[in-house]
């Protein structure tokens, strides 16, 4: 059945003890970053940052600001399109790992062209991966494979001092992510849980996904966009269009 997460977005404080201990467990460097007029820093993800707090203002019908926040890393998809995609360039470039079910970047991706490279990134529904342009590799969150094949769980759930990171077998994250989302519902009858069929990292979100981030779920349709008050364009085909794709095969 493999390994799963599940984020609950209503208990993140944003305190980003998962993107430190996901820093220092993997040894990555810190980076030089400006003031952009968002608490959110580093910008974006990249190959030094692997795994990101995302802050995202919001506003209620009276006027009151407050803020979404969003610990974003690679959702090892049930049906990963990268590893499709790099395959046919590179065979072995990106696999799923079959006891976890962790979809890892490999050694060889280092030998995808830089094409390669740009449509393993375009395929990914939810803009993962990076390419690190010293080793020539692509990097992204590998589930603490190294960990969790030892017993351990990944470096950002131990840090977590709140319930919001959750990891363990799929069935019993699952049956925990189904019984909050129904206490949650009792106060916010319109959260959700996000793309349930398709990933291992699954989110709990108290408000609509696009609140949170524009590729926060698969579903890039420009309705999802027009409800959250956006005008940003979806890709040329539907994220999730292209799962479906894959999984019809």
């Amino acid at each position: 059945m493999g390994k799963m997460f599940f984020v609950d977005l209503t208990r993140c404080t944003a305190c980003r003890g998962c993107q430190i201990a996901c820093k220092q467990w993997k040894n990555l460097p810190a980076e030089k970053t400006r003031n952009s007029g968002s608490h959110q820093n580093p910008p974006d993800l990249s190959a030094q940052t692997i795994r990101l707090v995302r802050f995202k203002e919001t506003a209620d019908k009276d006027g009151k600001v407050g803020w979404n926040f969003f610990p974003e890393q690679c959702r090892h998809c049930l049906t990963p399109v990268c590893v499709d995609v790099a395959d046919m360039a590179v065979p072995g470039a990106m696999l799923r790992d079959e006891e976890t079910g962790a979809v890892l970047a490999t050694e060889k991706t280092a030998t995808l062209s830089p094409e390669d490279v740009k449509a393993v990134s375009e395929a990914c529904p939810y803009n993962i991966p990076r390419h690190d342009a010293a080793s020539g590799r692509i990097v992204k969150c590998d589930m603490c494979i190294d960990r969790v094949r030892e017993g351990l769980a990944p470096a950002c759930v131990t840090s977590c001092p709140t319930g919001c990171m959750n990891f363990g077998d799929e069935e019993e994250i699952r049956e925990l992510a189904r019984k909050r989302l129904e206490e949650v519902q009792k106060d916010c009858p319109g959260a959700v849980l996000g793309d349930t069929d398709l990933v291992r990292v699954i989110y709990l979100f108290k408000d609509a996904p696009a609140e949170y981030y524009d590729y926060a779920v698969a579903d890039a349709s420009r309705t999802m966009l027009a409800r959250a008050g956006q005008t940003r364009p979806a890709r040329n085909v539907s994220r999730r269009d292209l799962f479906q794709r894959v999984l019809r095969g």
